[in-house]
């Protein structure tokens, strides 16, 4: 499969996303949010959730919650592949635009994983799925205009805070919801990864008005996305 897109994996991959030309790379782009947005998404490595400890059954309030934060995570996916897939476009190297993909088949493991969570909780994803993604993919062309190292800040910045997000999701699920706090918990190591070699990397700190902003944007994807 063409490089940028859901379900590639290893060198091989890498090695031609850096041969690519400019169209090839907004036409894999381009594959890359239908597959996202349509759901047509498999994961690189087994889900985190088969690893857990039987937890005990969900009454139905429980249910709902477990799929209404699921649902929210699995946006945070999809933005996930937007931003990566736009920084990658507008990266000025070769190396940041490899370890822009590196993260986003990451990214696109969780996007599986919640997925496949919310399929067996009986809960649907975000019916704004296709504006999530445009905007977050507008997001990162912005970021990615400013230069490596304000893309890079801005990495750090949105995994910081989906690092907090999903440790507060981690006091919210129900105890007995193994199968979704294990992937959670698995996503939450990764972004905190993503962040680390983003600051290794040579990013620089956003202004406190861009942070802010950011977390205001986060704040009513959160609360749009519990619902709808």
């Amino acid at each position: 499969m063409l490089p940028g897109n859901n379900g590639r994996r290893g060198a091989p991959g890498r090695l031609c996303w850096r041969a690519m030309t400019s169209l090839d790379r907004l036409i894999a782009s381009a594959d890359n949010a239908l597959r996202t947005v349509a759901g047509a998404v498999h994961p690189s490595r087994p889900t985190p959730a088969d690893r857990a400890a039987a937890g005990a059954p969900l009454d139905e309030r429980e249910r709902r919650l477990a799929g209404a934060l699921m649902r929210v995570n699995h946006v945070g996916e999809v933005c996930a592949q937007a931003l990566y897939q736009a920084q990658a476009l507008t990266a000025a190297s070769p190396g940041l635009r490899e370890q822009m993909d590196r993260a986003a088949r990451e990214e696109n493991d969780h996007l599986a994983w919640t997925q496949q969570r919310l399929a067996e909780l009986g809960e649907r994803a975000s019916l704004l799925n296709p504006l999530w993604y445009a905007g977050a993919f507008a997001m990162g062309l912005l970021a990615g205009r400013f230069g490596d190292r304000v893309s890079l800040g801005f990495v750090v910045e949105t995994e910081r805070q989906v690092e907090q997000h999903l440790a507060s999701h981690l006091g919210r699920l129900p105890a007995g919801d193994t199968r979704s706090r294990a992937i959670v918990e698995q996503m939450k190591d990764d972004e905190s990864r993503h962040a680390d070699a983003a600051e290794r990397a040579g990013s620089t700190r956003l202004p406190l008005p861009v942070r802010w902003a950011m977390r205001g944007a986060a704040k009513v994807m959160t609360l749009t996305a519990h619902r709808i």
